[in-house]
């Protein structure tokens, strides 16, 4: 199976960390086939002997493309701990009692941050005291991931004080959506670390026994993305859907936001990538600008495949009429581009919220019947 590797194979991973003098640990194995499992694994293979001598690749290039490795932290246990931080709006610890009741249930450990109850206007305190809690929960080796409490706006204004340095060493999830777009696109861009896009908490029903299947499913997803459960969505069809099928890096989250970070060093690169992008409150025009933005500045040029979410759309002004569907502003602006499309994606600011992972290698396949979207990790060896 592709990205699963035998006893055999293993050895030949081995050899080539040997060879590129690089450490011989079951992390640095995993990381090096993931990076394999990109690649033709029989082309990858091929390139060794039989007494492992390395011959089409080199050791150089091995060691390039190994600190250019995308990392998956680790997938959770019972009993590992889940920090909540609150990087954009205010939030009371009253409001996320569901979520830690649900985190608590799934078997978690639930560290609250300091900037739960804190509030400095619209902002879940200050830009320092937001800044200081999630660098604490970015440095503690205890947390496993990091859950944000809700979103509204503020991560853009921390992000560039934030120390990655110990992150980048103990990768863990960084999990939200909608402001938190910022935090998943600059770990994205700058550390090539797999995070979630999800639901956060505010968005776990204050009673579980009166949530509707839907709401229930979006939930369960995040941790099914968190202890590395097999996740792909089929959707239902679009007759503007683009057909077609197509493999690439997943990446994306709030229109709006991905936006707002062209031209930093949080913009993704969305070269070869399946992109996806959802928003809520905005009207058409507006959208179409955004697309246009992403359309001039190569964000859309070379994708593998696009995926449209939920758009809350706002009404047009009297008199005001922009004249054209989110179907054809979309289509339009992607028309020189054979890639893959899909409509009406499980994912944004709606109830049918489902966990994305950020990062990871990931299939799309559009027909006529349907689209199915599935997530690839590479976890174990057989």
């Amino acid at each position: 199976m592709e990205g699963l590797f035998t006893f055999n194979d293993q050895l030949v991973l081995i050899t080539v960390l040997k060879s590129c003098l690089l450490p011989i640990n079951f992390s640095t194995i995993e990381k090096t086939a993931i990076f394999i499992s990109t690649m033709r694994r029989k082309q990858f293979l091929s390139s060794f002997t039989k007494a492992g001598v390395l011959l089409s690749i080199t050791p150089s290039s091995i060691v390039t493309e190994y600190k250019n490795i995308w990392h998956i932290p680790e997938f959770l246990q019972k009993g590992d701990t889940i920090g909540i931080t609150s990087p954009a709006g205010t939030i009371t610890l009253s409001e996320i009692q569901p979520a830690i009741k649900k985190l608590e249930e799934w078997g978690y450990k639930v560290l609250v941050g300091k900037t739960i109850g804190e509030k400095d206007n619209t902002f879940g305190g200050t830009d320092l005291q937001r800044t200081a809690d999630m660098q604490a929960m970015l440095d503690d080796k205890n947390v496993k991931a990091i859950l944000c409490a809700r979103g509204g706006y503020g991560a853009v204004r921390i992000i560039d004080n934030l120390d990655f340095k110990r992150f980048g060493k103990n990768p863990k999830w960084i999990i939200g959506f909608s402001d938190v777009t910022v935090l998943l696109n600059h770990i994205f861009e700058q550390h090539h670390c797999a995070s979630i896009h999800s639901k956060m908490c505010n968005s776990f029903p204050a009673v579980w026994e009166d949530a509707d299947a839907i709401q229930k499913k979006s939930i369960e997803s995040i941790n099914e993305c968190l202890t590395g459960k097999a996740i792909s969505y089929t959707t239902t069809p679009n007759s503007n859907n683009k057909i077609g099928k197509s493999a690439g890096r997943l990446i994306g989250g709030n229109l709006r936001t991905l936006e707002n970070l062209a031209g930093t060093k949080s913009s993704p690169s969305t070269k070869d990538c399946i992109l996806f992008i959802e928003d809520t409150g905005e009207y058409l025009y507006s959208i179409d600008r955004m697309l246009r933005n992403l359309l001039r500045s190569g964000k859309l040029k070379d994708l593998k495949g696009l995926i449209v979410g939920g758009f809350k759309i706002k009404k047009d002004d009297e008199g005001e009429q922009f004249g054209q569907t989110l179907e054809e502003i979309i289509l339009k602006v992607t028309k020189d581009f054979s890639y893959p499309i899909c409509f009406d994606f499980p994912v944004g600011h709606q109830k049918n919220n489902m966990a994305l992972m950020c990062g990871v290698i990931s299939s799309l396949v559009v027909t006529i019947q349907e689209a199915t979207l599935t997530l690839n990790t590479v976890t174990e060896f057989d």
